[in-house]
């Protein structure tokens, strides 16, 4: 598709969803892409906007795999976060493997799940 289909593609798409839908961009996105942003700005400030706008059912992030994690974890039973791109990563955040991080939680006595698990730990 050309840039201009691909515009108005995703024009009649807001339209179509309307309140339903909020369009969250990372500073870093590339001009085409935060033009249809509702809300611009770092990844966790994003995500605290997905949080507070209960309201709108469906998140689509446009960010990297983790900025839309971490919207994920914050936001309402009721959402839907979608990351667009699941091929969008990042450098630095895969830099770790997972074994490390579980470990550096353990050592700080901090339990990490998804707000869909429950998770008792003792501190």
């Amino acid at each position: 598709m050309s840039a201009e289909e691909l515009f108005e593609r995703t024009r009649a798409a807001k339209r179509t969803l309307g309140d339903r839908v909020m369009i969250l961009g990372h500073n870093y996105q590339r001009d085409e892409v935060i033009q249809h942003a509702d809300f611009r700005g770092d990844s966790l400030i994003l995500a605290q906007v997905a949080e507070q706008r209960s309201d709108r059912p469906y998140v689509v992030f446009c960010g990297v795999h983790f900025m839309a994690e971490t919207a994920d974890v914050l936001s309402r039973s009721n959402q839907t976060v979608i990351l667009p791109d699941m091929a969008a990563g990042c450098s630095m955040a895969d830099m770790a493997a997972i074994e490390q991080v579980e470990q550096c939680w353990d050592a700080l006595g901090v339990c990490c799940r998804s707000k869909r698990r429950s998770c008792r730990r003792s501190m």
